[in-house]
């Protein structure tokens, strides 16, 4: 285990009743990460990412049906969370750090034809790997609601803008389902390899 890397005993989940599924533990860059994966290895992966301040116990009421109706259900512990490794020092998380293990994560575990479902901060984690890793990705379905705030900023690349225009595009269409908008405005800084996409996204007014 890593220096200032803390680790939850495995007897503290011991009086969890109701989340019948077997621990899988894999290391990403030195930490030891968490998640359930349940059903057919060969059927194409549903990635179920959690926010805070919960863990990957989060969707036990939707795993089961899932995995029974075919599907292949992977549900990853933040770094932080769960049974996943825990960092001592509260400065040594950041946002950046979090997509940098899932996307080790997700690699790690060459998933394929995945369908992301993010809550809270799994959401914004998870769109961020999905930029990072296009050809993996077929689907995204959002459960942000209409009193979260997103304000993310995402960096465009010379090779493949394309990728982060994709992403933002897809979390407007799915907002427009709910009473969310998002403002995406393309805050050039000193060339567009460093220009920013920036979605802050608000309630809509009621009418």
């Amino acid at each position: 285990m890593k220096p200032g890397v803390l680790r939850t005993p495995n007897e503290c989940f011991a009086g969890i009743t109701d989340f019948p599924y077997e621990p899988h533990y894999m290391e990403v860059d030195g930490y030891r990460i968490h998640c359930v994966d349940e059903g057919p290895r060969d059927a194409a992966p549903i990635l179920l990412m959690h926010g805070e301040p919960s863990w990957c116990y989060l969707y036990r009421k939707m795993i089961g049906p899932l995995f029974e109706a075919g599907h292949r259900c992977v549900a990853p512990d933040l770094v932080g969370f769960g049974r996943s490794d825990k960092l001592a020092r509260r400065e040594d998380y950041s946002y950046q750090f979090h997509v940098d293990i899932m996307n080790g994560f997700v690699r790690a575990l060459d998933l394929k034809n995945i369908t992301l479902f993010g809550q809270d901060w799994g959401e914004l984690i998870g769109l961020r790997v999905l930029v990072d890793n296009l050809d993996r990705f077929s689907r995204h379905l959002t459960a942000v609601t209409d009193r979260q705030v997103a304000d993310l900023g995402i960096t465009l690349t010379p090779q493949h803008p394309e990728r982060e225009l994709r992403v933002a595009g897809a979390l407007f269409e799915s907002s427009t389902k709910m009473r969310v908008f998002f403002a995406i405005t393309l805050l050039p800084t000193d060339g567009w390899s460093r220009g920013k996409i920036r979605m802050r996204g608000r309630r809509r007014p009621r009418t």
